[in-house]
């Protein structure tokens, strides 16, 4: 028998410079640069993975498209409608060394928002490995997620840690979310 397919656009979104294109290079690929390179406009990756069942049924195969997005403001006004259009989840990405990168991310969700009604969201706190030179505790990552309903996720892009994980845990909301609306129908 086929797997269940399911494709899902997820958009990234933060400041400049909180490490939105390593997180995707790092899941996607699993590899690392320390390169700082700023992306121009969009750049758009693809992974498959395979979600557990939720409804005791057979694994779920999530072809995952993942948008990343240049950090400039001016640039998200510009383009959000075609950016966030379609996108079924959320990645919102604070750097743990710049406070005001958490901060900022009620712009970025509200902006995408706008464009999608309410979708999941997955807060990442990158730069993980820096942590000794952190701005942000877990109390500020549990106080700016409680509002989005959203779960957070301590990455680090350098060395992998919790990326898989919270790519992952997305996925697997946003299928169960779309299961339970195909089931509800």
């Amino acid at each position: 028998m086929e797997p269940r397919r399911m494709k899902i656009k997820v958009c990234l979104v933060g400041e400049a410079a909180v490490g939105k294109t390593s997180l995707i290079r790092r899941f996607v690929l699993d590899d690392f640069d320390d390169k700082y390179i700023q992306t121009l406009g969009t750049k758009v990756s693809k992974k498959e993975l395979t979600v557990p069942p939720a409804d005791g049924n057979e694994p779920v195969k999530v072809d995952m498209t993942i948008w990343d997005i240049m950090g400039q403001k001016g640039f998200r006004e510009l383009l959000k409608e075609a950016y966030f259009y379609g996108a079924k989840g959320v990645i919102a990405v604070a750097d743990v060394t710049r406070k005001t990168t958490l901060d900022d991310l009620d712009d970025w969700i509200e902006g995408v928002y706008s464009v999608t009604g309410k979708i999941p969201i997955q807060f990442m706190a990158n730069k993980w490995d820096l942590k000794d030179q952190a701005e942000l505790g877990e109390e500020e990552l549990v106080q700016a997620t409680k509002a989005y309903d959203a779960a957070y996720f301590l990455t680090s892009a350098k060395s992998g840690e919790g990326v898989e994980t919270a790519f992952q845990d997305l996925a697997e909301r946003i299928a169960r979310d779309k299961l339970a609306k195909k089931d509800a129908a």
